[in-house]
């Protein structure tokens, strides 16, 4: 299971730190090569399953995909984590609300100044500190006799408000601030003290002095933009009507910029990406004339040997995958999840490959392996960042195309059909990746 996000995203932290209650195997993807925010998050492969193309995400190994991080940490919770009781459960549900409306909102408005990611308005930031006294005040009271939110252990209720005050215990409750809620405090400090608390935040470091607004350091957390062409000189009169023109076409710039919020401005600037194959020499093998036959005609009789008389060595390799867990395989069809969740990943990948790759033998007892194509002489995947998510849960073997196994295995593999002799399982089932 994979949870795409940015470093430190305390949304994320609520999923992670579920995990670690419930056991759940999660991999986190929040820095190049398996994720890279601005990049990513916005590509077509990424928006077809989270459309939103916001972060934290979440996919199964069998393709089930969650956005929303209190979504996504109920998913990885236990029952002990979501409540034992229908009361239980309804009271954490209580607490998460609580974080997301009474304390997410004033928090923002007070902390995001001092991290350089929001200009500074003193009204708000203001108004935000007793919006936090208050929400301090029903901790404190509801805390007085409590040990953790909802019952006697740890539930989801204390993981999401203590990941939602994160950034106020580190950067503004400074000791004084902070004095008249001893309860809220104890509970905090006890909580970031758990071991699966403290495997996910590290050690968290109290604020000692309130963080205040800086703005040389929000000047240089601003997205630059490019300076105005200078004017020429003379022909000032003869200039004006073309001024007026250009100020009216900039004037509907500005939009496009406000459409993206705050956090996205900071952590996400969109460099223009690069052809991976762009180093390698042109080839003579049209890849999409052989896909338009494998798709459109008889595959054993028109396809492959399109393929082999076409096909360049030099250009391009032929690999063999195999899937390196199968003993983590269950159900077929959560199988083929796994097979199709990697192909949308590889969208980018589509136009300099092709895969046929095969679901061998029945639930609880079955393999998966392929063939790919792959342009170049070297495994694909390195070229680009946004590729590395799945193959290394593949092990991969570069087949020789003038040897027999090869055009064995080719065969077998694009017809679907065979005998297969190297897996030792019926078909189940195929998928192309084209």
């Amino acid at each position: 299971m994979t949870l795409y996000t940015y470093p430190e995203n305390w949304r994320a932290f609520k999923a992670q730190i579920a995990a670690q209650y419930s056991g759940a195997r999660l991999k986190v993807a929040s820095s190049p090569p398996a994720f890279t925010f601005g990049q990513t998050n916005r590509a077509p492969a990424f928006l077809n399953n989270f459309p939103l193309g916001k972060v934290p995400a979440f996919q199964g190994d069998d393709g089930f995909c969650l956005f929303e991080s209190n979504a996504i940490a109920h998913y990885l919770s236990n029952d002990a984590l979501r409540g034992a009781t229908p009361q239980a459960a309804a009271q954490i549900l209580q607490w998460v609300s609580f974080a997301d409306s009474e304390i997410i909102p004033p928090a923002s408005a007070w902390v995001f100044p001092t991290l350089g990611i929001m200009q500074f308005n003193k009204q708000a930031t203001e108004q935000a500190k007793e919006d936090v006294k208050k929400v301090l005040t029903v901790l404190n009271q509801h805390l007085n006799t409590r040990t953790f939110l909802v019952g006697e252990r740890v539930s989801l209720a204390d993981i999401t408000v203590v990941c939602s005050m994160l950034w106020l215990y580190k950067q503004v409750l400074e000791p004084s601030f902070r004095q008249p809620y001893p309860n809220v405090t104890r509970w905090f400090v006890t909580c970031i003290n758990q071991p699966q608390f403290k495997t996910v935040l590290g050690d968290v470091k109290l604020c000692e002095k309130m963080a205040q607004f800086d703005a040389k350091k929000f000047a240089e957390m601003q997205p630059k933009k490019e300076a105005p062409p200078k004017k020429e000189k003379g022909g000032k009169e003869a200039a004006k009507p073309q001024e007026k023109k250009e100020k009216k076409k900039e004037e509907k710039k500005p939009a496009q910029e406000e459409e993206m919020d705050d956090c996205d401005a900071v952590l996400a600037a969109e460099p223009k990406t690069k052809d991976p194959f762009a180093h390698l020499p042109k080839s003579p093998f049209v890849m999409d004339e052989f896909k338009r036959k494998y798709s459109n005609e008889d595959t054993l009789s028109v396809a492959i040997p399109h393929f082999w008389e076409h096909f360049d060595r030099e250009g391009y390799s032929i690999w063999y995958s195999v899937y390196k867990y199968p003993e983590e395989l269950t159900l077929t069809f959560k199988s083929c999840n796994l097979i199709t969740g990697m192909f949308q990943r590889l969208d980018k990948l589509r136009k300099n490959a092709f895969a046929s790759v095969i679901l061998f033998g029945t639930n609880n007892d079955s393999s998966i392996s392929g063939i790919w194509i792959f342009r170049g002489q070297e495994l694909a995947f390195t070229l680009s960042e946004d590729w590395q998510i799945d193959y290394e849960s593949y092990d991969w073997r570069k087949l020789d195309p003038n040897s027999e196994e090869c055009k064995t295995m080719v065969k077998e593999y694009f017809a679907w059909e065979g005998d297969f002799k190297h897996v030792g399982k019926a078909f189940n089932q195929g998928k192309v990746f084209k």
